[in-house]
């Protein structure tokens, strides 16, 4: 299986692969990739990222392109996982389990709500900022497909999840590099699953 020299394209590339998308479709997608390196500057990778989105969307529906963004979370284990873990074994009910996720700023950002139609929303910013960074592709210049931001996505959902002891299904609400900075990283999530409880977790 092909290898390329930056990690974040790299890890496109293989969901593609194990999400089984048909080859000629991943060749067009990751065009150019091998082209990216390590050492490239910040502004040409978010330049290409921006282009190698713009032909998902184009090549793919959107359930299968966020699928696969989701798939390329990084950063799911280490300290985020094990502070994780302790709000799911400390607390013994969903919304103190909640709260404590809320007040965990290094883990979700700014915020963690529970919303008034049973969801729960995730914010790495205030409402109240004039202009919004992306943390992940600071260089960008341009907007960039929110169907990037499912990476990030991904990565919120996944120590979530493990928070919750709980299924969720995701929704990337609005993103700093998609709305050019006008608008905060917004995750939201549906509980589709609760009587996922991981009890597993409490022996970890």
């Amino acid at each position: 299986m092909k290898k390329y020299e930056y990690g974040r394209i790299n890890t496109l590339f293989q969901k593609l692969k194990e999400a089984q998308i048909d080859n000629k479709i991943i060749i067009e997608i990751i065009k150019d990739g091998e082209l990216i390196r390590k050492t490239t500057n910040p502004k040409k990778k978010a330049e290409w990222m921006k282009d190698a989105m713009t032909r998902m969307d184009k090549l793919l529906d959107s359930k299968i392109r966020y699928s696969i963004r989701e798939a390329c979370a990084c950063c799911l284990g280490g300290k985020r996982f094990k502070k994780a873990k302790e709000i799911f074994k400390n607390n013994d009910n969903f919304n103190s389990r909640i709260d404590e996720a809320n007040t965990t700023k290094f883990l979700f950002g700014h915020s963690v709500t529970l919303q008034n139609d049973g969801k729960i929303l995730v914010s790495f910013y205030p409402n109240n900022l004039e202009k919004y960074k992306c943390v992940c592709l600071p260089k960008a210049e341009e907007p960039i497909s929110i169907t990037y931001c499912y990476c990030c996505g991904g990565h919120v959902k996944h120590h979530l999840q493990t928070v919750l002891g709980i299924k969720l299904e995701l929704k990337v609400r609005s993103s700093a590099l998609s709305s050019d900075g006008k608008k905060p990283c917004t995750f939201l999530f549906k509980i589709i699953d609760e009587a996922c409880q991981r009890d597993s977790l409490l022996t970890i």
